[in-house]
């Protein structure tokens, strides 16, 4: 084997450091059991305090060893295609054969110049909400952000572990504040005898304490974008359509927003397993998007303009999971899979 060069020192090196913030939580949580389990030994909770550890640990780790997805192969670029892509100037005959090749693709997002969304690194097409982490090194599918406190990309593989985490963290960190309390008391009262276990009784308040007024926070921003259907990159950068960008464009609902992470089945909503809905290369959307040749063709002459825009939407409507259409014939809609908003327009539309 040959010996590692001066890059292949400091990129050994770099993947050593990433893992530093895991040693820590994990050193903080064993250093927790002694304090608690030990020192303190609270009978008549540490069966309650051994259930909510358990869950910690499954969330957590589920959330460090699972591996982020990547785009499927259908969105690779094929060899035919890098070699003419690498042969167009980065211009509009780029942009062109980018067009070209998504045609079939289920995307509906773009740059915000308008431009076909395109991994130069990893030689593919974009999926919707997906983004290349440059930690990681890959496109990762409903990228969320690279988190160091875990050592990997939250994203659409792990996402519900992470929020579980997130849960778990702050109900251990709430629980052993709440139980403690009484023995800090007793500590700053001078009530508790003189032993080794005051000091870890007033250490583990603190910290208990600190960490749960982080993680209240960190866990209501993520539930607040999870009612919402965003990412954080998202929130930042809202994700741009045909018509523009549009905050709320992957929003179904809070009900329906919920289940795209959780799934349908409730009793899996509190185990580390995952149940998110979806492939994460598409995602059923809000937004109606109108045929370019229907928006622009004249008004026929018999038909007034609101039945022209109407029957536009209707015949020329794209809509992914939920509508199928083609300039000739009408869309056929699939009401349990569409957003209410397109149900509420075509219903709407036919009472008008």
């Amino acid at each position: 084997m040959a010996p590692w060069g001066p890059g292949g020192i400091r990129t050994g090196l770099r993947r050593v450091l990433y893992w530093v913030p895991v040693l820590f939580i994990t050193l903080i949580v064993a250093w927790s059991y002694y304090a608690y389990v030990i020192q303190l030994c609270v009978v008549v909770c540490l069966l309650t305090y051994h259930v909510i550890l358990v869950m910690f640990a499954w969330a957590y780790w589920s959330t460090i060893f699972t591996s982020p997805m990547t785009p499927l192969k259908e969105f690779h670029l094929s060899h035919a295609d890098r070699e003419l892509l690498e042969r167009e100037d980065r211009g509009l005959s780029m942009q062109e054969l980018l067009r070209r090749i998504a045609k079939d693709l289920p995307i509906c997002t773009r740059t915000p110049s308008g431009a076909i969304r395109y991994c130069d690194r990893c030689q593919l097409v974009k999926p919707d909400r997906c983004h290349h982490c440059s930690v990681c090194d890959k496109c990762v599918l409903k990228m969320d952000h690279h988190c160091p406190w875990v050592n990997n990309c939250v994203g659409f593989s792990n996402y519900k572990f992470f929020l579980l985490f997130l849960a778990y963290s702050l109900l251990y960190c709430v629980f052993i504040t709440a139980t403690d309390m009484q023995y800090f008391i007793k500590f700053w009262t001078n009530s508790l005898p003189e032993s080794q276990a005051k000091f870890h009784i007033m250490f583990l308040f603190f910290t208990a304490a600190m960490f749960s007024v982080s993680l209240s926070s960190l866990l209501g921003y993520h539930c607040w974008l999870v009612c919402r259907n965003r990412s954080t990159l998202e929130a930042f950068r809202p994700p741009v359509f045909q018509h523009g960008p549009n905050k709320n464009g992957f929003s179904l609902g809070v009900r329906k927003n919920i289940c795209q992470v959780f799934g349908d089945e409730r009793r899996y909503w509190p185990l580390p397993i995952f149940s998110s809905l979806g492939d994460g290369c598409s995602f059923p959307t809000c937004l109606v998007t109108q045929d370019p040749e229907l928006s622009s063709s004249p008004a026929a002459p018999h038909q007034p303009k609101g039945l022209q825009e109407g029957l536009a939407h209707m015949k020329g409507a794209v809509l992914l999971h939920g509508v199928t259409s083609s300039k000739n014939s009408p869309a056929h809609v699939n009401p349990a899979l569409c957003p209410p908003c397109f149900v509420l327009q075509k219903q709407t539309f036919l009472q008008w």
